[in-house]
């Protein structure tokens, strides 16, 4: 069986976006509370074809940078764009080169409405062997062509026309060399990658694009992406979960995707990670989805053993491919030891890497059984969690 190719995401985030108003560059202005761009990485450091995301950004921008983004396993260190944007989008292919994929998806940072769907359509346009291949949109008003007085001097078959949007995918060689070429040539105006291809004798194929994948440019349009996220994310649901695992012989337990030190393990199929088991169980709730023994049974040899990161980043990529996000997670953990607190935030931080969102998403509590009952004899630890998600819906 032939493997699947692998993935990365370029996101070009250097540009300045005057035309949207406000004091920061357009892609640092938040939406329904979030920055624009954290907003954009998330489509594809959730989605799980796309191993690696890197963005471009400005050369004054680093501050915004940090203070913006999600920390994630997938995002690599920003790299600094040039004056233009193919200086930019070949700045970022130079910064994959070490480890280059198979497949570039190049997108723009003020396109936040992407769908998984699309981002899978892209990658699957290329790995049927195009070279590029780019969504578009077809044209559904007449187009007239004017001259620099105003005047008609033709009308195209809009039949023929297509509005073509990010993100963009490419062979990652091939991109890469028709941009060092370019570059070479002084050509620095072509307004997408495409338009690279083509002028260095590539075709493009086009699939079809998302009417709701609009580009953010001027102030109004960020009036309306913030009407269209509030009104959107109205179907607000709770779940629940928990975990419980018996104490055995061992050095170490897992919580949070932390390794403890402590006198004794558990006895678990996998990892035994209480925290992420009932974490992940939550989400599952929520989304009405079966629990974490559905999607991973213990009968399955597969998952001895296995890390528990894999569990909640499985819960977390079922809630993204439904348009859904984590509000909240609140786990307590009951043991009388080991003691959590010295942890917690290291707990925090790896959940909300694992999970793609903001530390104040997570809160992770501790108590004891005052010596009562299983966790109270030091037999065992046990979890809880309560996750809240926002689900695009009507709210019923």
């Amino acid at each position: 069986m032939r493997s699947q190719p692998s993935v990365a995401a370029l996101i070009v985030a250097a540009g300045r976006g005057t035309r949207a108003g406000g004091n920061v560059p357009k892609q640092y202005r938040s939406i329904a509370g979030r920055p624009l761009l954290d907003r954009t990485v998330e489509a594809f450091r959730l989605h799980d074809r796309v191993a690696r995301v890197l963005v471009v950004i400005g050369e004054d921008d680093h501050s915004f940078y940090a203070a913006a983004m999600t920390p994630s396993d997938k995002l690599l260190a920003p790299v600094v764009g040039g004056a233009v944007r193919q200086a930019s989008v070949l700045a970022g292919l130079e910064a994959l080169a070490d480890t280059a994929p198979d497949i570039v998806l190049v997108h723009d940072a003020a396109r936040p409405f992407l769908s998984a769907g699309l981002i899978a359509t892209a990658i699957e346009s290329v790995s049927r062997g195009a070279l590029s291949a780019v969504p578009g949109l077809a044209v559904v008003d007449t187009i007239k062509v004017v001259d620099g007085d105003g005047r008609v001097t033709g009308t195209p078959d809009r039949a023929t026309l297509r509005a073509i949007q990010t993100p963009q995918a490419f062979a990652y060689a091939a991109l890469r060399e028709a941009h060092r070429r370019a570059a070479i040539a002084g050509i620095a105006a072509l307004t997408d990658d495409a338009a690279v291809m083509e002028w260095a004798g590539h075709a493009v194929a086009v699939f079809p694009g998302e009417p709701g994948n609009v580009k953010l440019t001027h102030p109004e349009d960020f009036d309306a992406a913030e009407r269209r996220m509030q009104a959107a994310m109205n179907d607000v649901r709770v779940g629940q979960g928990y975990d419980v695992h018996a104490f055995a012989e061992g050095d170490h337990v897992w919580l949070g995707g932390v390794r403890i030190a402590h006198d004794r393990g558990v006895i678990a199929h996998s990892d035994g990670d209480v925290v992420l088991h009932a974490a992940t169980d939550a989400i599952l709730g929520a989304l009405a989805d079966g629990d974490i023994g559905t999607h991973f049974p213990p009968s399955d040899v597969q998952w001895k053993g296995a890390s528990s990161d894999h569990f909640l980043a499985h819960a977390a990529r079922l809630l993204a491919d439904r348009g859904g996000r984590l509000a909240m997670l609140d786990v307590t953990v009951v043991c009388e030891a080991p003691k959590i607190g010295p942890h917690r935030e290291a707990i925090r931080a790896r959940m909300a890497a694992i999970l793609g969102v903001g530390l104040d998403r997570i809160a992770i509590k501790a108590t004891t059984s005052e010596k009562m009952g299983f966790t109270g004899r030091r037999e065992g630890l046990a979890a809880l969690a309560l996750a809240t998600i926002r689900l695009p819906g009507d709210g019923a």
